[in-house]
Order: C-alpha cells, then structure tokens, then sequence
C-alpha cells in the first residue's frame, strides 16, 4: 500500500498533555515534565489499537506528520490503513516546552557535519562503517543549500544532557498515556527506542505490541548523555530476580555473529529476565545502509536472553534496500510503513 492522492477523511482529532508536574522555583509554581500529544482517528477505523508513534533524539513529533520533500508521513499512511494515531512530543522536544530550571542543561544542537554522516550521506564516508556505502534513499541532493536538508535541519533541536531524567520521564508520560487511551501499540525511532521497553514494563497489560525501529543501544551502551546501566534504559526496569540497582546487572560481552557486525554487551548468565514483556509481541527493524546495521542485533540478543521472543526485521532481507537511520522520511518511506502495518497485523490479530 503506498498513499494516494485521495482526501483523507478524519473523524476526530486534537491534542492533550501528560504527566504534567509542578515544580517550585523562587519566582514561583511552574509545570514541568509535560508531554504533548496529536491524536487523529480515521473516518473509516478498521482497527481498534490505536498507535502511538514516539520520535528519537534530537526530533519531535514532526517526524512522522511530513517527510522534509513535503510527502505525508507516516501518521497519514497508519491513518489511511485505519488506525487512530497518536503523535507525542517527548517531554522538553517539540511542542512541550523546555526551560534550563526545570529540565537541566541541554547537548550542542545538532550539525549539518554530523549529520551528513549519520543520516543524510554516509555512502560518503565508506570508512565510516561497512554498510555506509549502501545509502541511497535520502529524499533530496544532500547538499549543503538543499531545502529539503533545509526543512529536515529545520525540525531538529538538542536533547536533555540527563539520559536518566530522560528515560524516567518517558516511563511516567508512557504510562500516564496509556492510562488514558488504553491498549495500544507503541512504535519508537532511535533515542525514542527507551519508552517502549519502560511504558511496557510500567503498563505491560496495555501494550499489545513494540515496533522499535532502530532503538538506542547497543545494551549497556555509554553514549555522550549517559550509559544504559539497566541494559537498554537509563532508568530501572523489573528484572526477575529484582536487581537492587544498576550495579546488580552484570555485562559480558559477545562475539560479533558475523562479518561486519560488532560485538555486543549481553547479561552474564544466569541472565535476569524482563517478566513485563515476556508476553508483548517485539520486532527490532533495522534499515540496511544505517551504523545500527552493525548493532542492533545486540539489543535483539539482550531481549532474548531476557526471556522476550523478539523478532529482528533486516530490511533488506525483505528487499527494501538503501534506507539509512531515518527511514521515516527518505524515499520509500512508505514501502517501509507498509511492512510494519502487515507486522503489526500478524502479531496483534485476535
């Protein structure tokens, strides 16, 4: 199914915010900690999960509402297949607001030179990972006056330097969402990847399924925020036994499976189990040209190992080649979102 030029038919839509706090300053009360939230629900709803689409580091809902060569994204083609569609902004990104005294400092914003090498064009940069080379999805001539690097440079701002303040906080608004919309099927992108392993580990019997498109890690990673101490989050999760604290988790490392692959931090065994997602439908997606190619199959052994029966989706091994870490906007975006929808079908059909 790609997306036509037929109208799209809404039966309801608007916005709302969750996990809402007051914080206490000296000038005064001042809410904190807020997550905005778009929703739209299809005038023909052929499903009754809504989903949720959580966006990665430096982004925001914006994401998933547009490509940055003006096509609809993916929450138009989700809402064309008849699911109602709920679009946050995680707390302090987007549209929820973020002040210094009320959500700590803030990283560098992001650069054009970063992220030719990382999203935009890496087949550049051959020496930077092996699949590098393989990128050929971007929407636009990747250069440095092109619009549409234009528009995506345009949506995108810097993250919170606390990743533990980070990942509590997508468990409390996760969870709060939930309680309010039901069940519902979680779909996160890269730094996004976090609230979906702690919504589902805080509200287990409303998440029927998590679509991580190519989520932070790999487990145990450090990276320039903070290290993933619980495994995949920076904040805690149940494990079976409990884990007291983050120095109760014991890391060892595993041997790269293949060529051009790397090795991986798992558990030392016995390994303690996720008991929260044992029963949720996971896929890991990972696209065949981005520096994830080489790693998400870490995070695939870690859930595993943990006693979720994960499943990891190459997109290339289905034929959909070229595609880098933002597949959301590159050109065949929605060759992509079809095969989630079919995912999502499969594992969630009663």
């Amino acid at each position: 199914m790609l997306q036509g030029d037929e109208p799209l038919r809404i039966a309801g839509q608007g916005g709302f915010w969750v996990g809402v706090t007051r914080a206490s300053r000296s000038y005064g009360t001042a809410a904190a900690g807020q997550m905005y939230v778009q929703y739209q629900v299809p005038a023909d709803r052929r499903h009754v999960l809504p989903l949720v689409l959580v966006h990665g580091g430096g982004g925001q809902g914006t994401d998933y509402l547009q490509t940055p060569d003006g096509r609809p994204g993916w929450a138009s083609f989700f809402l064309r297949c008849g699911y109602a569609v709920y679009v946050v902004d995680r707390p302090a990104l987007g549209r929820s607001p973020y002040h210094p005294d009320l959500h700590g400092p803030l990283t560098p914003p992001p650069t054009y030179e970063q992220l030719f090498r990382l999203f935009v064009a890496p087949e550049r940069y051959p020496d930077l990972y092996p699949q590098a080379r393989l990128h050929n999805q971007w929407p636009g001539t990747a250069e440095l006056d092109d619009p549409v690097l234009g528009q995506f440079m345009a949506a995108l701002g810097a993250s919170q330097a606390d990743l533990g303040l980070v990942h509590r906080e997508m468990r409390r608004c996760g969870a709060e969402l939930l309680d309010r919309i039901g069940p519902a099927v979680l779909l996160t992108h890269s730094a996004g990847g976090p609230f979906g392993w702690l919504a589902a580990d805080a509200r287990p019997e409303l998440v029927r399924a998590v679509i991580a498109v190519e989520p932070l890690g790999p487990p145990f990673a450090k990276t320039p925020t903070g290290r993933l101490d619980w495994g995949l989050t920076a904040a805690p999760m149940t494990y079976d036994p409990p884990a007291p604290d983050a120095s109760a988790m014991q890391p060892e490392e595993r041997a790269a499976p293949a060529p051009d692959l790397k090795a991986c931090m798992a558990q030392a065994e016995p390994a303690r189990q996720l008991p929260n997602l044992r029963g949720i439908p996971v896929v890991v997606v990972t696209a065949e040209a981005s520096w994830k190619a080489q790693e998400d199959h870490g995070i695939v052994d870690f859930l595993r190992q943990a006693g979720v029966p994960a499943e990891h989706l190459r997109l290339e091994e289905t034929g959909i080649h070229g595609n880098g870490h933002m597949v959301m906007l590159e050109r065949n975006s929605d060759v992509v979102a079809a095969l989630l929808a079919g995912w999502i079908e499969r594992r969630t059909a009663k």
